[in-house]
């Protein structure tokens, strides 16, 4: 029987127990972690027996390991473990509601899946690194517009993706460390009267503590984030691998063919990580508008809080999966990415800069050099790799540099 069964005396119509059904399994292992924790308090008050505690702690190490065990009769996950508890199961609900239970088993989804998400953007980072380390003396252009802009170095090309994925670790940190607060206790929305020891770290108004989302929304927006990150570097391996480039080698074993076409490698690791971008927008503005005016404490309208968090956990993991074994197996077109840096206009900045050196105004210098470049007299006589090495960080030495500086980061992490 559904928790509130006591209050009404009429079977629900099944279209109504299909709308209220919360498809929460997930929530499992974690409701039973909140769960132990509180059946914890209630010993500690007097309201468990040594004995009911000890049953509870080994039945809730069981049923976490189980979502099987959660029935369609059940409305969700919180109903299916008490059902599950037997006997003591009914005495463990004393002293909180569905409103903290489930706030509380949010918050440590949401922290468990932050810690996996900072350990895949550490594998992303880390292979990455590694191939910039390979290609830290190879030249390439690099761009702005998507027009050939100054010589760069492929490995320093590849560190600016190495640091979109630093401020992503970053911010799920910042999420995690959000939804360290609990909001056992709150109850309902005003606690109780049974006189629990308040949680470690117990959040400061109970209202609060079952109406907050907001954890919820650091999680999404670091997802959606990261899927913005991944989706500029896989835009960058759908370029750079086109025929028209041909900057990089797709691996095999993270792309695919064509089922008309047999000459084609599609980059879809690279596609699909792009398109999931607007999905990952789409969740964070989607809890957004759920909680826009949203009357304060508990309201049915938050069990959508969950869909996009759990879809958005499992869309990081992928993503990252996919990206970092699509990333270990590009291979550099170092002969296509030398004739491209080998055009002599990349070097049209060098050349004004050195006539600021000899004291000309740079807005004059800058406009003999335009003037050259229009009447087709533009010329220079230094290298792109002398380009790169007079500006440090995105020469050879300073790609290295910034490697050894970055695996201390990620590795600290690991």
């Amino acid at each position: 029987m559904p928790l509130w069964s006591g209050r009404v005396g009429a079977a629900l119509d099944p279209a109504v127990w299909e709308l209220l059904r919360a498809n929460d399994a997930e929530l499992l292992p974690y409701d039973c972690e909140a769960t132990a924790e509180h059946a914890a308090r209630l010993h500690g008050a007097g309201l468990l027996e040594a004995g009911e505690l000890a049953d509870a702690e080994e039945r809730l190490a069981e049923i976490a390991q189980d979502p099987s065990a959660i029935l369609a009769d059940d409305e969700d996950v919180h109903s299916a473990i008490e059902r599950l508890l037997g006997p003591v199961g009914r005495k463990i609900h004393a002293g909180r509601s569905r409103n903290d239970q489930v706030a509380a088993a949010l918050r440590l989804y949401v922290r468990d899946a932050c810690a996996e998400a900072r350990e895949e953007i550490d594998a992303l980072a880390l292979v990455t690194l590694s191939f910039a380390e390979a290609e830290a003396d190879t030249l390439m252009p690099g761009y702005t517009h998507l027009q050939r802009g100054q010589p760069v170095t492929l490995g320093h090309h590849l560190l600016a993706w190495v640091e979109m994925l630093d401020r992503d670790r970053t911010r799920f940190a910042a999420a995690s460390d959000a939804a360290a607060a609990s909001p056992l206790g709150a109850g309902a929305l005003a606690g109780s009267t049974l006189g629990l020891d308040p949680p470690v770290g117990q959040m400061r108004n109970s209202i609060d503590a079952v109406a907050d989302r907001d954890f919820a929304l650091d999680y999404l927006y670091a997802a959606a984030m990261l899927a913005q990150h991944l989706s500029r570097i896989g835009e960058e391996v759908v370029l750079w691998s086109t025929s028209e480039f041909g900057f990089l080698r797709l691996p095999e074993n993270a792309s695919t063919g064509s089922s008309m076409m047999p000459q084609k490698l599609n980059p879809d690791v690279a596609e699909l990580v792009r398109g999931k971008a607007g999905t990952a927008l789409g969740r964070l503005a989607g809890l957004l508008a759920v909680l826009k005016g949203l009357p304060l404490a508990y309201d049915r309208d938050l069990q959508e809080d969950k869909a996009p968090v759990f879809d958005a956990r499992r869309d990081v993991r992928s993503s990252l999966r996919g990206m970092t074994v699509l990333v270990s197996g590009l291979a550099a077109n170092r002969e296509r990415l030398a004739v491209a840096v080998s055009d002599p206009l990349l070097l049209a900045t060098d050349v004004a800069e050195d006539l600021v050196r000899g004291g000309i105004p740079f807005r004059d210098a800058h406009e003999q050099v335009a003037a050259s470049v229009r009447d087709g007299s533009f010329s220079s006589g230094a290298t792109a790799a002398d380009s790169v090495a007079a500006r440090g960080a995105p020469g050879p030495g300073g790609v290295r540099d910034a490697i050894t500086a970055a695996r201390r980061r990620f590795g600290a992490a690991r």
